[in-house]
Formats: structure tokens, C-alpha cells, sequence
């Protein structure tokens, strides 16, 4: 079942990547992500509501604040950097190196969370750096 939500979180940050992009026009992209924020609170809440998971806010010990506090900040961070990017370069070629960041996940999920290294992994991880330079150099030659 995993896969599905994976999919679906896939398609979500397709759609994000092309709408910012197209709503960044005239828009400074830090203001952008504030107001996209704003929507990001009232519907993660909205579902922490429906589900009746308040309760479960008492059982978080304190590694697992300060985990998700620092996840929290990355998130921030990423994105800022991302719409940033986004509002000064193409978004095929902004979204394909940022998605290098798949490629650092790997490298540190191995290194701190122990995960299995394969040569599949290490296949694909390469594939994708491959692709990223070669998309990288494709958008340096082109001007």
C-alpha cells in the first residue's frame, strides 16, 4: 500500500512544482510560500481533526519533537530554497536537481538509519545523478 501513497505524494509534488511555478509570475517567492503555508496548516490540522489524533500529541517523547521540530525546519528551508529557485529558473531543470535531494536521502538513510545498501540502490542512485548533470548540462548548453 505503500507504493500508492508514494505515487500519489509524487503527483502532489508534480502539481506543486508547475502551479508555484506558474504562480510565481509576479510574485515574490517568499510571499508565495506564505500564503501556500497558510493552506498547508488549516488542511494538516483540519485531517489531525477529523481523525481525532489531538490526544496523541501527549505521547510524543522528547526525541521525537526535537526530530520532527528539525524536520520541520528542513521542510521550511527546502522550500524556500525550492521557489526561490523556481522563480528564477525553468522549473524541469530547477525540479530535476533539487531532486538530487533523493540521492542525499539514500546516502543518509544508509549512514543513519541503517537501511540496507544494494547494488539496485546503487544503480539507481547513479542513474539519477547521471540524469541530473546530464539535464543540468543540457539547460547550460541551450543559452
Amino acid at each position: 500500500m505503500w507504493i500508492l501513497w508514494a505515487l500519489a505524494a509524487a503527483f502532489s509534488a508534480a502539481l506543486v512544482v508547475v502551479l508555484t511555478k506558474a504562480g510565481l509570475k509576479n510574485v515574490d517567492s517568499n510571499l508565495a510560500f506564505a500564503i501556500q503555508a497558510v493552506f498547508i496548516f488549516c488542511i494538516t490540522w483540519g485531517i489531525v481533526t477529523v481523525q481525532g489524533n489531538f490526544a496523541a500529541l501527549k505521547e510524543i517523547d522528547q526525541k521525537g519533537w526535537i526530530l520532527l521540530i528539525l524536520a520541520g525546519i528542513a521542510t521550511t528551508l527546502s522550500t524556500v530554497f525550492s521557489y526561490k529557485a523556481l522563480s528564477i529558473g525553468p522549473a524541469a531543470y530547477v525540479t530535476t536537481v533539487e531532486r538530487l535531494s533523493l540521492v542525499i536521502a539514500v546516502i543518509l538513510s544508509i549512514i543513519f538509519l541503517k537501511e540496507k545498501f544494494t547494488w539496485q540502490l546503487a544503480l539507481g542512485v547513479t542513474v539519477m545523478i547521471a540524469g541530473a548533470v546530464l539535464i543540468a548540462v543540457s539547460q547550460a548548453a541551450s543559452k
